[in-house]
């Protein structure tokens, strides 16, 4: 049986390795099961990282440095890390020693990982540059459309813990419902097929409208030719727009349908007819203006949204009428609390008028008005060339970019953030870019979810075997699925033998 093991392992070993022969291996008595460690996720992203030159993008940036350690496989590391088991620098240590297997790399101390930070984030901007040239030119990317929108992430600090100088860390909307904490504000550039190309980091108190001109003009940058923006109301002003048709660019931009901004009201009243696209979409084209001043319009509406805030506004309403009649019935000392509290309620306040007497009644001009907005939302293009589907279409995609947020918040697992330092804040997030695009890229080959790529690739184990004349580390063997998915993946599966290790 041992013979027949070391003729299988004799095919794997190369000339540096003769001195784990024949009869060195025969005279052993068995080999020992040392340990197991992860395999498979990791192997996929290396390959991945391989396959796209990151890895020498990496090694050009660091031409001319001096290193003593491996800054592309320690990168590399904390990226697998932050897409297959999240977790704080201080930790990752342990990971790669112990828990994965990562080809070329088997120990990083946390010193070296935060230096290897600190190199990310000298080269971020030709980083991101060559890896999106990588990336477009390999997946064949379409970037005529780019779509771009923000979060924020919070620092599980209280506002007084932050000292007065940090000018980063800061309070702001939260996007996350945490205002109470200070934090700071992510930007996603995201292609139509959902693959992130760029992403920005501003102060937690930076405000959407502001950031517009700098994304144009780093995207600028890149001469990607004739490309539309797209971009969430919360984007949307006069010089925003204008802005972004600069060097021939365009915009689709979604526009609030409550704003008092005569174009708006107007387009609002037009009574052409919708036109039906999609089973849940339909959309009427409205030209306000003549001439420079003439600006194209898309109103969109979904009847399947329409109903489900009509339903939502119904029980909102059944509440009052309940609350107005419990009122009633209260003693005189705490009635007008109850009233005032429901007068300045949040959501219940909205639908309530108080009468010259001081009675509350419901407000039912307001339920009018808000029943012609039920399902409907509001686009503004500059592009003429562009079907009206095609862009109601194209301003749906959007939620692509969320798609993006949920993911680097929940499978990568964004926060909480363990560093203090802007600058090291700031390469967290770049390590985190960088693994939402290996993430991407994976499930739009194999069509599968992060989650369950993960799942099925982390039974792929390597195991350590010790016999009198060295150590040998073997993979398991491949299912028909892990086989199907590194195929549609495109990369390579893991070698039998992944390391042999003759005794000296």
């Amino acid at each position: 049986m041992l013979e027949r093991l070391v003729d299988s392992i004799s095919r794997y070993l190369n000339p540096g390795q003769a001195q784990f022969s024949k009869p060195a291996i025969a005279q052993a008595a068995e080999f020992t099961f040392l340990a197991a460690k992860r395999l498979g996720g990791v192997w996929a992203l290396d390959q991945l990282w391989r396959k796209f030159g990151f890895d020498s993008i990496i090694a050009k940036l660091l031409k001319g440095r001096n290193f003593e350690m491996d800054i592309e496989r320690l990168l590399f590391a904390m990226v697998a890390n932050r897409a297959l088991d999240p977790s704080s620098k201080l930790a990752i240590e342990h990971w790669v020693e112990e828990d994965v297997y990562i080809p070329n790399l088997e120990t990083a101390s946390v010193h070296n990982l935060y230096r290897s930070m600190d190199f990310l984030l000298d080269v971020k901007d030709e980083l991101e540059e060559q890896v999106f040239y990588s990336v477009a030119n390999l997946l064949n990317l379409e970037v005529d459309l780019l779509y771009f929108d923000t979060t924020s992430s919070y620092f599980e600090v209280q506002p007084s813990e932050v000292d007065e100088d940090d000018d980063f860390r800061k309070i702001g909307y939260s996007k996350d419902k945490r205002p109470d904490l200070v934090q700071m504000v992510i930007g996603l550039a995201v292609t139509r097929d959902g693959i992130p190309i760029k992403s920005w980091v501003w102060p937690g108190n930076t405000a959407d409208m502001s950031v517009v001109q700098e994304v144009k003009n780093d995207l600028v940058g890149w001469k990607l030719g004739r490309v539309i923006s797209v971009m969430d109301r919360g984007f949307t002003s006069d010089d925003n727009a204008r802005y972004l048709q600069r060097a021939g660019g365009h915009y689709i931009l979604g526009e609030k349908l409550r704003s008092s901004k005569e174009e708006v009201v107007e387009a609002m009243a037009r009574p052409e007819r919708y036109q039906k696209i999609r089973p849940n979409l339909e959309i009427k084209e409205i030209i306000v203006g003549d001439g420079e001043a003439r600006t194209r319009y898309i109103l969109a509406y979904n009847p399947l949204e329409a109903k489900r805030q009509k339903e939502q506004r119904n029980s909102i309403i059944a509440e009052i009428e309940s609350r107005l009649e419990r009122i009633k019935q209260m003693p005189e000392k705490d009635h007008t609390k109850a009233m005032c509290a429901l007068r300045s309620h949040k959501t219940y306040g909205r639908y309530i008028k108080q009468l010259t007497g001081g009675q509350l009644k419901l407000n039912k001009s307001k339920i009018a008005e808000d029943k012609k907005y039920d399902g409907k939302y509001l686009i503004r293009t500059s592009d003429d060339t562009l079907s009206a589907e095609d862009v109601a279409l194209g301003y749906k995609q959007l939620v692509d970019v969320e798609d993006a947020f949920r993911t680097l918040k929940t499978e990568l697992n964004l926060r909480p953030v363990y560093h203090r330092l802007e600058d090291r804040i700031r390469a967290h997030v770049l390590l985190s870019w960088l693994a939402l695009l290996l993430v991407r890229i994976a499930e739009t080959s194999t069509e599968m979810t992060w989650r369950n790529l993960r799942h099925e690739l982390d039974k792929i184990q390597v195991g350590k075997f010790s016999c009198n004349s060295g150590e040998v580390y073997q993979c398991t063997e491949l299912t028909n699925e892990q086989l199907k998915i590194l195929r549609a993946m495109g990369v390579e599966r893991p070698p039998r033998y992944l390391k042999i290790n003759p005794k000296a």
